[in-house]
């Protein structure tokens, strides 16, 4: 790493409501992508997935909204992905990433067999988010890299696809860095980008959160780590321009879960995306593989 120091400050933590029809209101909530619309406003793409007891059995569907102030959202009454009928997401759709390009919207999720054991990152594509066409493997699983999934994805300055993935090996999640030469690649690997710390709260499991550009030349991912019993925290690191240093990494989580009344309940936070206000981060989450939230953060250096 280099010298250069940087800190970020949480200065509040909201929650995001959804106002939805029954099916989705009976839902747990992950996954939440929320970016500015051009008309003014927000869209959000969630993750929505049937709760303990439910006798739903895919494990998400992907639901569409959109709001005035970031917070509380108006929902659609249909997904705009649901599972099926081809075997790649028959058993769920997970883990919305839009990007729109060249007036189109491409949606990176990933797809879920039957078995609900294996998962792979799939696209769809559309003139707008409720014409999306399922494209199939944007990212394929391979013997030493299984489960890709949950994309970070922005353009280089040459014109290719820089892409950030979640993928599993040895019973841990781990962070992947590939090159394309289109949305759906062929992809060129590049070395990992940053990996666990051992007795660290990242020691283990490491997944994919968004990348913060608000400084091109050390853009900032607000990353998702654990330990090996998956008790997952919010952390950050920044990069140099390409990606391909690492300039800083916090010490600390910066977003943590509140306390669990029991051992075993799920002890989650999990960021999915962030857009930039007046110079700040805005940084939308899961808690507990349940509800949403927005954290509103502050970057010094």
């Amino acid at each position: 790493m280099s010298d250069v120091s940087l800190d970020f400050n949480v200065e509040s933590i909201d929650a995001v409501t959804l106002q939805a029809s029954p099916h989705l209101a009976s839902r747990d909530l992950m996954s939440p992508y929320v970016w500015q619309l051009d008309e003014g406003g927000f869209g959000l793409l969630v993750r929505a997935v049937p709760r303990a007891g439910s006798s739903a059995v895919d494990t998400g569907s992907i639901w569409y909204g959109t709001s005035i102030d970031g917070l509380s959202f108006v929902m659609d009454d249909e997904p705009v992905l649901s599972p099926g009928p081809d075997s790649l997401d028959i058993g769920g759709c997970e883990d919305p990433t839009p990007v729109l390009i060249d007036g189109r919207w491409v949606v990176y999720y990933t797809g879920v067999d039957a078995s609900h054991s294996s998962g792979q990152m799939l696209y769809a594509e559309g003139k707008d988010l409720h014409t999306l066409e399922k494209k199939g493997i944007a990212l394929a699983s391979s013997k030493t890299e299984g489960n890709t999934k949950e994309a970070t994805i922005e353009r280089t300055a040459d014109g290719r696809w820089r892409l950030f993935y979640e993928f599993a090996r040895d019973d841990a999640s781990l962070v992947g860095l590939a090159l394309g030469d289109g949305v759906a690649g062929p992809w060129h690997e590049q070395p990992a980008p940053f990996g666990p710390r051992v007795d660290s709260w990242d020691s283990w499991h490491l997944s994919t959160g968004p990348l913060w550009t608000h400084d091109p030349d050390k853009p900032v991912m607000f990353y998702n780590g654990a330990t090996q019993d998956a008790r997952w925290r919010i952390g950050w690191i920044a990069f140099d321009r390409d990606c391909t240093k690492i300039v800083d990494r916090c010490v600390e989580p910066l977003i943590t879960p509140p306390p669990q009344l029991e051992r075993i309940a799920a002890d989650i936070a999990f960021a999915a995306s962030v857009i930039e206000r007046d110079g700040l981060a805005h940084l939308y989450y899961s808690l507990a593989d349940r509800t949403l939230e927005r954290a509103i953060i502050r970057r010094f250096d």
